[in-house]
């Protein structure tokens, strides 16, 4: 079942994700005339991210921008905030100790990294919220995105993740003004 969309027009500049407990990997994206099912990190919410942790951060995160796959869509999505095509060399650096730590890079890469184009069509779409970015706690936890999720809603490794329906319904509301509220 997709989510609600109420006032197309209009830009959003916050969304609430609720979720029943502190544990709870499964919940719903709510603002703005906006409802729909989300998945969290496996581990919940937390007010103390690590790397590695599996949980999705207590806080408000603005959205910076973010990525499509070119080869998944024939024209670029509509999307109110910018995306830049992912290229099959895109990774994301999770190596607290290395100097690109939570930020782009290109495989093959000498340090531990995350391949950003992926098989499973959860990073199709993927947007990059300002957590950890400006500035970078080594260890403190790499990249929350908001991308795409599984199908059966599976937990994520603490982003933020909704059906690619919703997602592309919600992409022409968003800007980087937008706040994400998790918690």
């Amino acid at each position: 079942m997709h989510g609600k969309l109420k006032s197309k027009g209009l830009p959003l500049t916050l969304l609430h994700v609720c979720v029943r407990s502190s544990h709870a990997t499964r919940g719903r994206l709510l603002g703005g005339g906006v409802d729909m099912a989300a998945a969290i990190g496996r581990s919940g919410l937390t007010a103390r991210k690590r790397e590695g942790d599996g949980a999705s951060p207590r806080g408000e995160f603005r959205i910076l921008g973010g990525f499509y796959r070119p080869d998944r869509f024939r024209v670029k999505p509509r999307s109110g905030v910018p995306l830049l095509p992912l290229r099959q060399d895109d990774g994301w650096c999770d190596d607290p100790a290395d100097r690109n730590y939570n930020r782009v890079v290109a495989h093959p890469y000498p340090a531990s990294h995350e391949a950003m184009w992926r098989d499973d069509h959860v990073y199709d779409i993927v947007l990059v919220l300002d957590f950890n970015i400006r500035p970078r706690i080594r260890g403190g936890g790499s990249a929350i995105f908001f991308h795409l999720a599984r199908p059966d809603y599976r937990p994520t490794a603490g982003c933020l993740a909704l059906s690619r329906a919703d997602m592309l319904k919600l992409l022409p509301r968003l800007s980087t003004r937008t706040v994400v509220a998790f918690g």
